[in-house]
């Protein structure tokens, strides 16, 4: 549901009403991951999406009967080759849909306006949501906060919130959406719920080091794939608002100092275009030790060897030198700024979900690499 949180944001501030359905699980090969939503509101408008088209006619009648009846309800939807026209998933796979009315007197509206609120405004929050338990309790929902605080209610017992809020927070921290099952009374014991996690954190960091005109279509296409993207380069005319007009920050500084300065985590993607030899050693030197998402830099073959050489020198391991994506990007045959910076976005992906890289046709792997849906993480496992 996050996922359209700035409109539902809109959506509650003016009072409107509405239901929100929502992917809490799939099997097999699906277009939308669990978080995934469309929403109805009374006048009929509809935002979102739950299956990229195969199942949206369908769930846009859920939605509207919800908000008719006031009654949530789980449906789930799989493949049909008996009827060519039956309601279903021509890609194979299943998804089941959470729809939930969020109408003016709705116990959980509350939440849902605080949840579509903190994401609007890339505030940290995990919303937590019964996808499978009582037909009472389904939808009931929960907002956990990083600090632990946590506003809402999933069932009659107490020691449910708290303990959901303690699964949430741990899924909030690692930037994740996922599902949880859980007793009950917040133990491993009695009857149990499925909870569905969606974590709404700030937008994932990219950070463009070379103030060039590749650095100028990357910045366009990290913004497309909803980075955060930052322009650094030492050099004060190069690096200017003018130049990097779709940039979130320009920074004139030394890269390296720059990246010893600057708040980074897991997702954060570094893409380094200098390939000048006295900006690129001392920044891979420490960027290549940071436990961030991707480390790419841009150079000929000759100039990755080179680098490698001097990188050793410096101090930089084996291992740590296995981690640089040099020279940057995959083999699209790019030449343009746009064509290179599609390549290193390209590979940016790959790295994220785990993709190879080559071409779909004839290929025996997966067209979605974490499409298909794990066990539910149980109260107290490891991830």
């Amino acid at each position: 549901m996050l996922d359209i949180a700035e409109e539902l944001d809109r959506w509650a501030r003016q009072g409107r009403e509405f239901a929100v359905a929502t992917v809490v699980a799939t099997n097999g090969s699906s277009p939308r991951q669990p978080g995934a939503a469309l929403a109805v509101d009374s006048d009929g408008t509809a935002i979102g999406s739950v299956s990229g088209g195969c199942v949206e006619g369908a769930v846009y009648e859920l939605c509207r009967q919800a908000l008719e009846d006031g009654t949530t309800v789980v449906e789930r939807f799989g493949y049909s080759d008996e009827d060519a026209f039956a309601v279903g998933l021509t890609c194979g796979g299943i998804i089941d849909i959470l729809v939930t009315p969020v109408l003016a007197q709705s116990p959980a509206r509350a939440v849902f306006t605080a949840a579509c609120a903190a994401a609007a405004q890339g505030s940290p929050a995990a919303l937590v949501r019964v996808a499978e338990g009582p037909p009472q309790l389904l939808g009931r929902a929960l907002l956990v906060h990083p600090d632990g605080r946590y506003e809402g209610g999933l069932g009659d017992h107490p020691d449910l919130d708290r303990a959901a809020a303690g699964e949430a927070r741990a899924l909030l921290d690692a930037g994740q959406t996922g599902d949880i099952v859980i007793g009950e009374d917040g133990s491993r014991c009695g009857r149990q719920l499925t909870l569905l996690v969606e974590s709404s954190v700030p937008a994932p960091r990219m950070i463009v080091f070379g103030a060039i005109d590749f650095a100028s279509a990357l910045v366009r296409v990290g913004k497309l794939l909803g980075h955060h993207v930052t322009v650094c380069d030492a050099r004060p005319v190069f690096a200017t608002r003018e130049r990097f007009p779709e940039a979130d920050e320009v920074v004139v500084d030394w890269p390296h100092r720059y990246l010893e300065a600057t708040p980074l985590d897991s997702r954060t993607v570094l893409c380094v275009l200098t390939h000048n030899a006295k900006f690129d050693v001392p920044l891979l030197e420490r960027a290549l030790k940071l436990p961030v998402a991707y480390v790419g830099a841009m150079g000929s073959r000759r100039t990755h060897l080179e680098r490698d050489e001097r990188l050793r020198e410096a101090g930089v391991t084996e291992l740590e030198l296995a981690r640089l994506r040099s020279p940057i990007g995959l083999d699209l045959g790019a030449r343009t700024p746009e064509e290179t910076a599609l390549s290193i976005a390209a590979e940016i992906v790959a790295a994220r979900r785990g993709g190879s890289g080559v071409s779909l046709r004839g290929a025996h792997t997966p067209i979605h690499h974490d499409g298909a849906r794990g066990p539910a993480r149980r109260i107290g496992e490891v991830a």
